[in-house]
């Protein structure tokens, strides 16, 4: 099968997954609900009593943090869409047509990236109407993009190992709770500093906290350093491992 006819196939398939959340668009709001929920309480209730030594406002220190959470409440929804096509014999019927195999998947994860894309950018809103504020030139702009880009691609091979993997809905979707919790043990909402020895080292050592530090020093247009080619080899690694992970899993559900 040609590239050309994998491409159209996954387009034609991205279509139609982005035609049913338009239908129900309450999937993107409450993917951006609980982030701004947790961006409010830890502000305006429990904001004045952290003390992050950056000498920037809390929403400004908490950000980054809270855009990694809406990324990972996002994704679950790809393995509950993905279950569901399982469950209901959809992606047996494609099967049988001539349609590229893993235009199947891209679609369900191209779905994903526009999605959680759209939720980013309503959280980043509300968080200017907080009191958020940003020195990030266009380059800085175009950094922070691509860096929750490759997040969310990331993630999104997780799910899709997970949507394939699941034998219930609640399972298809429960793998994203750890991904949720994640970024409380890093510095998203704290500084390591200010953690006991063995939680500060793991708080350091894990792909999250250096994630956050490379997005917080590019809204604040400060140099990113080696953050960055940290925050870049865990995303690649993640992406990469996720990707050959779930085609495996796809082609052992095929035969």
């Amino acid at each position: 099968m040609s590239v050309a006819h994998v491409l159209s196939d996954t387009s034609v398939l991205t279509g139609r997954s982005l035609r049913h959340i338009l239908r129900s668009p309450d999937t993107i709001i409450t993917t951006a609900v609980t982030p701004v929920a947790l961006m409010l309480l830890f502000v305006y209730v429990l904001g004045g009593a952290i003390q992050t030594g950056s000498g920037e406002s809390y929403v400004n220190y908490l950000l980054p943090g809270i855009l990694l959470i809406t990324v990972a409440s996002g994704v679950a929804y790809t393995a509950y869409r993905l279950f569901l096509d399982l469950q209901g014999g959809i992606v047996e019927r494609f099967q049988s047509m001539p349609v590229g195999r893993s235009s199947i998947l891209w679609g369900h994860v191209l779905t994903s990236l526009v999605a959680n894309l759209v939720s980013l950018a309503i959280v980043i809103g509300v968080a200017f109407l907080m009191g958020f504020r940003t020195g990030a030139s266009f380059g800085a702009w175009l950094g922070v993009v691509g860096i929750l880009v490759l997040f969310t691609l990331a993630l999104t091979w997780l799910a899709v190992v997970a949507g394939l993997s699941a034998k219930t809905v609640d399972g298809a979707s429960a793998f994203s709770y750890p991904l949720i919790f994640l970024p409380f043990i890093s510095s998203a909402f704290v500084p390591t500093e200010s953690m006991p020895g063995p939680v500060a080292w793991f708080a350091e050592n894990q792909p999250v906290t250096s994630i956050v530090d490379s997005l917080r020093a590019l809204f604040a247009g400060q140099p990113v350093e080696s953050d960055l080619w940290v925050a870049l080899a865990w995303l690649v690694g993640i992406l990469v491992v996720a990707f050959v992970w779930a085609m495996a899993v796809y082609r052992k559900r095929l035969r």
